[in-house]
């Protein structure tokens, strides 16, 4: 059996730093659940996010955050196809999604983490990290101009407040969604970008190389008490060591936060939740890692158009 390549999903079919490989894939399950269904307004939203990544698109510089890249939003997009296949084929006399809404789930994973580019005004910040704590409030005011212009107006300010499930600037009580099936939505797409980036063959690498780096910049290694500064994440290393912490606080708020709409994923791949699965792998390797049994040792693939400024 071939090993697990680090630039494929958790399938190893997949290649997730090509986004066109990713799209025929999400192409083929749409027309799978929909037969004969346009998707334009999806293709748009994978024509334009690769334009935005790649520094090409007007008013945008490129990515320049090297956890938070082009292959992360793949990952998510694909395991957000997965989760709403998923509810799709097992959903019985509940409320189908249907073409629309299938779409829309597609492009708020597409954009969940836009907010990190730093439009041309904003040359003069250091990194995209800076954004860390408010990029989801940014994504979602690029999408409520954006859905307009590809004819989702009329689920414009839904689609920008689900991105608020992918992160933590509202509890997930308090997102202004009242329609049960949108919040269904949103539990699979906060759901899609827990499992997609633990289930990276290569996360540990990114936590200690790329995700340590951003947090030092947006501000989260070190917390302002008010009495004096807390080190929450003293190295890489230590966020690696940390994880299986964080890992217990993500499967909490998978299950009861989001409803356990990662379970999705399950029906998805014929009974056996791959994501999840790849997750508790990696988190095993860590408790190890930290343990000083094994050493980190792959090599993350780079979506980068330009060199990260971040060291």
């Amino acid at each position: 059996m071939q090993l697990r390549r680090n630039d494929f999903d958790v399938t190893n079919r997949v290649q997730t730093t090509d986004p066109l490989a990713v799209q025929r894939e999400i192409n083929r399950l749409f027309r799978l659940l929909y037969p004969g269904a346009a998707h334009s307004a999806m293709d748009k939203g994978f024509a334009d996010i690769i334009l935005l990544y790649m520094g090409e698109y007007p008013g945008y510089l490129a990515c320049d955050t090297s956890y938070h890249d082009l292959q992360h939003v793949m990952d998510v997009t694909l395991a957000m196809s997965r989760l709403m296949d998923g509810y799709e084929r097992s959903r019985r006399d509940s409320a189908a999604l249907g073409v629309r809404l299938f779409q829309l789930g597609i492009i708020a994973a597409l954009f969940h983490d836009m907010g990190y580019l730093r439009q041309t005004s904003e040359s003069n910040v250091r990194n995209g990290a800076v954004y860390t704590i408010n990029h989801v409030s940014r994504g979602a005011a690029f999408l409520l101009g954006y859905l307009p212009k590809i004819g989702m107006a009329d689920h414009a300010e839904a689609g920008a407040e689900l991105l608020h499930y992918t992160g933590f600037e509202k509890r997930v009580g308090d997102i202004l969604i009242q329609e049960p099936l949108l919040r269904l939505l949103g539990s699979l797409l906060g759901s899609a970008d827990i499992v997609a980036q633990m289930a990276d063959r290569c996360y540990l690498e990114k936590c200690r190389d790329r995700l340590y780096d951003e947090f030092v910049t947006g501000g989260i290694a070190v917390k302002n008490t008010g009495k004096g500064e807390e080190i929450i994440f003293a190295s890489g290393d230590d966020l690696v060591k940390k994880t299986p912490a964080f890992f217990e606080t993500a499967v909490n708020r998978l299950e009861y936060d989001l409803g356990g709409a990662y379970n999705y994923a399950a029906t998805h791949f014929g009974g056996f939740n791959l994501y999840l699965h790849a997750a508790t792998k990696n988190i095993h390797f860590a408790k190890q890692v930290g343990n000083g049994q094994y050493e980190l040792r792959r090599t993350p693939p780079i979506t980068l158009p330009e060199t990260n400024t971040l060291q």
